[in-house]
């Protein structure tokens, strides 16, 4: 090991925002079971501090300290296994002359940077019930429209979103609201995310490339109003910034006792 500059973590006063998780484009920060940011890995981390910005505790500083080197080839790695090509390309000082297995597929009709190793994230659209199996079922109308809905298996680039209204749901709003499908779901394609529990490294940059790659039409986002899920608006505003469109969104706040406690954007 070698003496060289790296992230330094105040534990104390780290609030688990998880902003500096997706601020690093080389994935180097997470949250752990404390909710307390750490690093994965010190070969992730590049020691330039593009994560210092994004802290609003000040929780993160760059020191000089015996570590391992930089890796770039095992970041770029790292990476292109948890956030995609994209994202890997972004990678400090990394060459994107690998391909991840799990992320293509041969047949050559098929759409770029589709995470197509795993039959559950093969996106595809569900059509509607018929008046028949509506009148068979016995809980309400399910409005999903699309597969898969979860922010880590949803591909950028699926033809479903585009021209399109999104919706990007905190997980527990779907529980907690009980009308979520006939009141918010309804005619939207759907993303769901939690910025306390998910590893959130790459929901920026994926976010910021959809938003960039589809005609998106009107945006909301559903968020509980307990503090650690106003991190998926941060999350939201930092992909708009960074994909350039300008798109403005609308937020709505559910309380724990299931009802909609604002609507302000």
């Amino acid at each position: 090991m070698a003496k060289r500059k790296i992230i330094e973590i105040d534990r104390d006063k780290c609030d688990g925002c998880g902003l500096c998780t997706t601020a690093c484009a080389e994935g180097a920060l997470v949250l752990d079971e404390e909710n307390k940011a750490k690093i994965a890995r010190e070969i992730y981390c590049d020691g330039l501090g593009a994560c210092l910005d994004v802290c609003p505790t000040g929780a993160l500083k760059i020191v000089e300290r015996e570590s391992e080197e930089y890796d770039a080839k095992a970041t770029y790695q790292h990476v292109l296994g948890t956030r995609g090509k994209e994202a890997a390309q972004h990678v400090h000082d990394a060459e994107a002359e690998t391909q991840d297995a799990c992320e293509t597929e041969a047949q050559s009709d098929k759409p770029p940077h589709f995470p197509m190793g795993c039959p559950g994230s093969r996106p595809r659209e569900i059509q509607p019930n018929s008046p028949s199996q509506e009148a068979a079922q016995v809980s309400g109308r399910s409005e999903l429209s699309q597969w898969p809905i979860q922010l880590h298996l949803i591909s950028p680039h699926a033809p479903y979103l585009d021209q399109s209204d999104l919706l990007i749901a905190a997980d527990c709003t779907a529980f907690t609201l009980g009308s979520f499908h006939h009141d918010m779901l309804k005619g939207k394609k759907l993303i769901i995310a939690c910025p306390k529990l998910d590893d959130t490294s790459p929901y920026i940059e994926k976010l910021a490339e959809l938003l960039r790659h589809n005609t998106i039409y009107s945006l909301t986002v559903a968020r509980m109003v307990v503090p650690c899920c106003s991190g998926l608006v941060h999350i939201v505003n930092e992909a708009v910034e960074r994909s350039g469109t300008g798109i403005r969104f609308k937020e709505i706040v559910i309380g724990i006792d299931g009802q909609i406690i604002s609507q302000d954007r």
